[in-house]
């Protein structure tokens, strides 16, 4: 059977590779991915045939995927973090309906939200929304509407990619967002370069959050009316003590 594995490879460090996920990468011949996922793991697999393409060609990238899983049986496509978290699965699913010979695999992996929420403390122990901030695929409006509808329901808030040179304000105007619903000394936290080298955190307020500026390698946590700062680890009860 001819097979596209879609391999989550966590932050990109092979501590934080899963078992599974370095079995299937092990295994496969060929490796596709983003450029910048693929040199995360070169030195790892130095044996691998590796095919990269860069942003914005997601669509290339799939069909490459499948003429090379024709060709050589097993092939593997890796995505940072989790492949079914803002990744390829879902494109290779819809790609690869029309290759009915191409099996899909999906191998998880650890997404940037549990490994940075590792990093600050326990912040998701409760009910969480993960939302990115890239309208390159979404529109602001729908971004915004979501934004809104998870502080109004007071969820701990996890936001991905939520600033670029092209969106530099772009989590201020979350923040403002949020601040409609939440308190400004509601607890937050980010992480930068998680699980990888100048990794770096910090635990802040909402309202000063709104006026830091981060970037595309920064992951966002907005805590919810609960949320606490323990000894310099962002803290959100479930409520076992309450029980």
């Amino acid at each position: 059977m001819n097979r596209i594995y879609a391999v989550g490879i966590g932050p990109g460090e092979e501590r934080q590779l899963t078992i599974e996920a370095k079995e299937v990468l092990g295994r496969c011949s060929v490796v596709i991915g983003y450029t910048v996922y693929t040199d995360l793991i070169r030195t790892i697999f130095p044996d691998k045939k590796f095919i990269s393409t860069p942003m914005k060609q997601e669509v290339a990238r799939c069909e490459i995927a499948i003429e090379e899983a024709q060709k050589h049986g097993e092939v593997a496509m890796v995505c940072s973090g989790d492949a079914g978290v803002y990744g390829m699965a879902s494109l290779l699913y819809e790609i690869g309906k029309n290759h009915s010979q191409v099996e899909i695999i999906v191998i998880p992996g650890i997404t940037a939200a549990i490994s940075g929420g590792a990093v600050l403390g326990a912040p998701l122990n409760h009910d969480f929304a993960v939302i990115s901030l890239s309208d390159l695929l979404t529109p602001w409006e729908t971004i915004e509407r979501r934004i809104k509808a998870a502080a109004k329901g007071d969820f701990v808030i996890c936001l991905y990619n939520p600033s670029s040179r092209k969106r530099h304000d772009y989590l201020k105007r979350a923040c403002e967002y949020i601040l409609e619903y939440k308190s400004p000394d509601i607890i937050c936290g980010f992480v930068r370069n998680i699980g990888r080298r100048g990794e770096a955190k910090k635990l802040l307020t909402l309202k000063e959050l709104a006026d830091t500026e981060v970037d595309m390698f920064t992951t966002v946590y907005i805590g919810n009316n609960q949320t606490q700062d323990i000894n310099g680890s962002m803290v959100t009860p479930r409520g076992y003590k309450n029980v």
